[in-house]
């Protein structure tokens, strides 16, 4: 089975020269096995620091918002 993801231009480029002759797929799944993460494969600091933690906290929010929500529909 095979599933569809995005991805952006730059990390595209950095997988496809990482390739070769190998399918991503590959490449990913040989990376993983070896004990390193996808941003190993993908390439690190995509984000600036502190996105990751802002990100989360949205998130939470979002979750908390959505959660009174349905409390409020459900009264």
């Amino acid at each position: 089975m095979s599933k569809n993801i995005s991805i952006s231009d730059e990390v595209y480029r950095k997988l496809k020269r990482e390739k070769g002759e190998r399918s991503f797929s590959e490449v990913i799944e040989d990376r993983l096995e070896s004990g390193g993460k996808l941003a190993d494969v993908a390439g690190q600091r995509i984000f600036e620091e502190g996105t990751h933690e802002e990100v989360k906290d949205d998130i939470g929010q979002l979750s908390e918002g959505t959660l009174d929500r349905l409390d409020d529909e459900t009264r």
